[in-house]
């Protein structure tokens, strides 16, 4: 009996994942509606599905097909990747394979670390996402390793320790597989780390470059740190890049610089608060654009870097955009970063604009106090004009479509010491936000070329989900008090929601099997909004991570 259970394990195992997923297919993931291969639903980091069985008619009868539990009461951000029938997510203690159709688990491999690795951590245990490539689920795990398992069995190929914790680092961040390279970033520019960006082969985990995000004084860009600064001058790559398989180029976004009292480090910081343009073979930086230097506000630009390709000036140009956390709405050619435009998409006081020929914000007086240890109010707050949470892009309407956070922040520097595991800092967190009235966040359809808003839907509570957009005409996001919630791509009109149980903080995806649509999305309340707001009308929401997948009931 047990050689014909183990024989039946087998066979349904051997059924799933049958072929190992490709580069091609990995460059095809944009327009692939069966499958979601990549973080952003494309190396483009889009976020958009041509699919349109589900649309603003059939919306209203979307339908719960399944809910699967993660076994865990932290904040589930996790992308979900859909492969020949199989879902991959992750937790911060788990990868769990599942049954798209049926919601079972096909397997779950746990991620043990030590106990103390949550004492380094900023904002939030958490973990990001999985990438896929030639039979491998490939993750980052808190305790800064990066590990391969293999897709048909969970069973762990290989590990690779990227960063000791004891020096404040960690790892949320889903891996990025380009031209054959598995591309990681790191956490901790809160501890007073340095920054780096890793290729690995996926074969053998042998790590095959770093680029750091700090240079040291004899490399381009050292000038712009003073002492030894640079030691400490943080730069985290967090959030997954997008990539260019035409140009062969990576687009990674670097954090904030260490501290966030601005006069310890003197200078524009490089490479912070910027985006690099990488040869994901070997590292190699080609070019640079710096949003917010010397930063004071914990501006960091990590967030995803859109790619598109968009009519500029009556021609068709290779574009990237940035909704970056200084609150201003940034579009640059892609092939050498030249800025095209630069525009407010929420409200700002910290600059006036950016000088379109030197790329450089034109900075008030409030930033200028600021960096003289005057205590300012700041518009947008330190979680920036929008946080982590990933925009879409939908090349049909020309529209981004991103939940923006609509509050102020109170900031002093105050002197600040390093030591080794501890925050780096620099500022007074007593009494950091400046609520204001009304809503706290909107989700926004914004013109990429202005910054301008085509309709926003206010929320009291601000939204952290990521967004996802259709060929369907419907803008999918998610609210904090637990509701999925629909809306009209063209108007903003609230066409559908459901109530998840918990907060939503997930990254929602949607593909289509056996002739049927479907949207997922993982719910699971706690991240750095619930740590760091105080906001008592999320004391009811309870924690509890659960993928939710959905269907239109026929």
């Amino acid at each position: 009996m047990r050689r014909i259970a183990l024989a039946a394990s087998l066979v349904i195992l051997a059924s799933y994942g049958a072929s190992a997923q490709t580069n091609e297919q990995l460059v095809k993931g944009a327009t692939d509606t069966s499958n979601v291969l990549n973080y952003g639903m494309g190396y483009n980091l889009q976020r958009f599905s041509t699919l349109n069985q589900i649309n603003k008619d059939t919306v209203k009868n979307l339908v719960p097909v399944w809910n699967y539990s993660l076994n865990d009461d932290r904040s589930e951000e996790s992308q979900p990747l859909v492969y020949q029938g199989v879902i991959y997510v992750t937790t911060h203690n788990a990868t769990i394979a599942i049954d798209a159709k049926s919601g079972k688990q096909i397997w779950k491999t746990k991620v043990e670390y030590p106990a103390e690795t949550p004492r380094i951590v900023c904002c939030g245990i958490i973990n990001r996402g999985a990438a896929l490539y030639d039979g491998k689920v490939f993750r980052t795990t808190l305790d800064a390793n990066v590990i391969a398992l293999d897709a048909k069995t969970g069973k762990e190929l290989w590990r690779q320790k990227a960063a000791d914790i004891k020096e404040g680092y960690s790892m949320t961040v889903a891996p990025l597989v380009a031209d054959g390279v598995v591309i990681t970033g790191i956490s901790g520019a809160e501890f007073g780390t340095r920054g780096f960006i890793d290729g690995w082969d996926p074969a053998t985990g042998k790590k095959l470059w770093r680029t750091y995000s700090i240079p040291t004084p004899d490399e381009p860009g050292g000038d712009t740190w003073k002492g030894d600064t640079w030691k400490l001058g943080g730069g985290s790559t967090w959030i997954t890049g997008s990539y260019d398989p035409e140009l062969n180029t990576v687009y990674w976004g670097i954090g904030n610089p260490g501290p966030f009292n601005s006069a310890v480090r003197p200078g524009d910081n490089l490479y912070t608060c910027s985006v690099l343009a990488l040869d994901p073979k070997t590292g190699k930086i080609k070019w640079h654009y710096q949003f917010s230097p010397n930063n004071p506000f914990d501006y960091d630009s990590v967030a995803e870097m859109v790619l598109a390709d968009m009519n500029v000036e009556g021609k068709p140009t290779k574009v990237l955009m940035d909704a970056n956390r200084n609150g201003f709405f940034y579009v640059l050619d892609r092939t050498n970063g030249k800025l095209l435009a630069a525009n407010p998409y929420v409200n700002v006081n910290w600059a006036t604009g950016i000088d379109m020929k030197t790329g450089r914000p034109i900075e008030t007086d409030i930033t200028k106090d600021a960096r003289e240890g005057k205590k300012v109010t700041v518009y947008p707050s330190i979680l920036g004009g929008k946080n982590w949470e990933p925009m879409s892009f939908n090349p049909q309407t020309g529209l981004a479509y991103a939940n923006t956070l609509a509050f102020g922040g109170k900031y002093k520097a105050e002197p600040v010491t390093f030591k080794q595991g501890e925050w780096y800092l620099g500022m007074d967190l007593t009494d950091p936000w400046e609520w204001g009235t009304g809503p706290r966040g909107h989700l926004k359809a914004i013109d990429p070329m202005t910054g301008k808003a085509k309709w926003e839907a206010p929320s009291d509570i601000p939204r952290f989900s990521g967004v996802l957009s259709t060929g369907g005409g419907v803008v999918f996001s998610g609210q904090l008090t637990g509701e999925f919630e629909a809306f009209d791509a063209d108007t903003g009109k609230k066409l559908w929601q459901f109530q998840t149980g918990s907060g939503i903080e997930g990254q929602p995806v949607t593909w289509q099997q056996d002739g049927v649509q479907y949207v997922a999305v993982t719910s699971g309340y706690g991240g750095v909004y619930s740590l760091f707001s105080g906001d008592e009308r999320l004391a009811k929401v309870p924690p509890g991570g659960s993928l939710w997948v959905f269907a239109v009931k026929n």
